[in-house]
């Protein structure tokens, strides 16, 4: 074995690759630096040497694609030639289920618990960060409680500004959903995106909303009237879907036409309700759409309401309808997924849905 760390990381760069990534290790303590598996070899090997060059190491033996080695980031050859996007999701319980405790505070409470999980997904490298339904704050529209208007607040706002702060810090795009009052006694559920620079992209504002025992939606929400917008990050064209949307297949329909690569669906759901659904309907929406679907739920039970436990079970799925990555029912988790935008093309290249559908022959569709 030669002496020098660069020239055994030269040999193994060029006789381990291992399952379709280049394996680099840091010699002499032999610990993983990276493994790439994005562009071709000699692009794989060329990053392979960039980080020996410069002498680059990482915070523990993990596999790595070439955006989240610190200090480094993709060469041209990978920038051109991945379509890769490292994505999660946060679900999350409320820390503070107490009404006599104001509402400033349990919000508060519950930022500070998010903040770890994002400084988390930061540092891991994650491009695209989605959090969940109304994230800083309770399901409360169990209550009926006109207390719960004071959750609300602009968008973009404190809250959104807050997030933009991280996002620019960590290259990150971020959607962010939250209680929006758009002015004195109108409010929406709404969900912010902002790009990876920290800039304001705009909002998506929950279009259908429901009124049912547990879920009295309309006494806290206006429905949105924004259309079903997609936004252009810098790693993907993002859309959202916000929980009860997901019953509706012609938004997630308009937000596959509009362009969406990835649709987030922020969701508060219980046990009991809607569990047998949630691993049908999204995966319906990813394969009828051609993209991929991140369907994030709270955990938990949410005191004094207690409408049943949020059964967790955030997850990624792709254009074929099949599960990247799942998270438990139980847990408060960062869900971390990579995903291959090539498949978009490689799907709708097989089914042509988008080439055969009819809009000329569905005007019963508005009729009714």
């Amino acid at each position: 074995m030669p002496g020098s760390p660069a020239a055994a990381g030269s040999q193994l760069i060029k006789a381990a690759p291992l399952a379709g990534f280049w394996v680099v290790l840091f010699f002499p303590n032999f610990r993983v630096l990276a493994a790439l598996g994005v562009g071709d070899v000699n692009a794989r090997q060329g990053v392979a040497e960039r980080i020996l060059a410069e002498g680059l190491s990482l915070p523990a033996p993990d596999f790595y694609s070439p955006r989240s080695v610190p200090g480094l980031g993709p060469g041209p050859e990978e920038e051109s030639m991945s379509q890769i996007v490292r994505c999660a999701l946060i679900q999350c319980s409320n820390p503070i289920n107490d009404e006599s405790v104001p509402v400033e505070k349990i919000q508060k409470a519950m930022l500070d618990k998010h903040i770890a999980f994002i400084e988390d997904a930061g540092k891991k490298g994650v491009q695209i960060l989605g959090l969940q339904e109304i994230f800083n704050g309770p399901y409360f529209c169990p209550s009926q409680d006109k207390r719960w208007y004071g959750a609300a607040e602009k968008i973009p706002g404190p809250t959104t500004e807050l997030m933009q702060s991280y996002a620019k810090k960590y290259n990150m795009v971020m959607v962010v959903p939250l209680y929006e009052e758009e002015m004195r006694g109108v409010f929406y559920n709404t969900a912010a995106v902002i790009d990876a620079d920290g800039k304001y992209l705009g909002k998506y504002r929950k279009q259908h909303i429901p009124q049912v025992a547990g879920f009295w939606e309309k006494y806290f929400f206006k429905p949105g009237n924004g259309g079903y917008p997609v936004f252009e990050t810098k790693y993907a064209k993002v859309g959202v879907y916000i929980c009860y949307d997901r019953h509706f297949p012609e938004g997630a329909r308009c937000l596959g036409l509009n362009g969406a690569e990835i649709v987030f669906n922020p969701s508060a759901t219980v046990a009991g309700l809607s569990q047998y659904l949630w691993k049908i309907e999204q995966p319906a929406h990813a394969v009828a759409n051609g993209y991929f679907v991140a369907a994030s739920n709270r955990v938990g039970s949410e005191g004094p309401w207690n409408i049943g436990k949020f059964y967790g079970t955030s997850y990624f799925v792709n254009p074929r309808g099949e599960f990247v990555a799942e998270a438990s029912e139980d847990k408060d988790e960062l869900l971390v997924a990579d995903l291959d935008l090539s498949m978009i093309d490689e799907v709708r290249q097989t089914w042509q849905f988008f080439r055969d559908r009819r809009p000329d022959a569905y005007d019963e569709l508005v009729r009714r």
